[in-house]
């Protein structure tokens, strides 16, 4: 090696870290195993004022939606589309009874948010209202609402050791 080079090495900015690998960054392109299937991640919903993200993940034709928060620890829901119906965002109840499973509302908010491929909702940085539910056993309920469209989920929470992630190369 030359002296040039050497010194030139000297002076050369360090390379920057590599930001680590979780899934609160998977993106559309990317490939996630939940409870021993494996989904290509082909759309993110993230929240701007929350620790979270709402991936939707295919597995052939299914469709399904991993909920991924963390607080002081990291919790797991995977969500289907359910069908119902509700008129207004005034007449979201606290209490839901459905196929004889009852729900509380646990936890409502809304938040700003930035989606990317094939999300519920895409209208760019809008404003998503949501209402989480959850009954006394693992199963959980979803209500989001955004520019007059409520979209309406149920599922049950997945243990972390359940999910498993990899990068893609999209």
């Amino acid at each position: 090696m030359s002296l040039f080079k050497r010194v030139k090495n000297i002076f050369k900015s360090p390379e920057p870290l590599k930001t680590e690998r979780s899934v609160l960054t998977l993106g559309p392109g990317d490939v996630c195993e939940v409870s021993l299937v494996t989904y290509q991640v082909i759309g993110r919903t993230k929240p701007l004022s929350r620790n979270a993200v709402w991936l939707t993940l295919r597995d052939g034709a299914d469709i399904r939606y991993l909920s991924v928060e963390e607080r002081e620890k990291t919790t797991y829901g995977l969500y289907s589309v359910i069908d119902g119906r509700l008129d207004s965002v005034d007449e979201v109840p606290t209490e839901v009874e459905l196929d004889g499973v009852h729900y509380f509302l646990e936890e409502r908010y809304s938040t700003r948010i930035t989606e990317s491929g094939n999300a519920p909702f895409t209208a760019a940085g809008g404003e998503l209202y949501v209402w989480q539910y959850q009954s006394d056993g693992r199963k959980l309920l979803r209500i989001e609402w955004q520019d007059g469209r409520f979209m309406l989920y149920e599922g049950e929470s997945v243990l972390p050791a359940d999910v498993e992630w990899l990068r893609g190369n999209g």
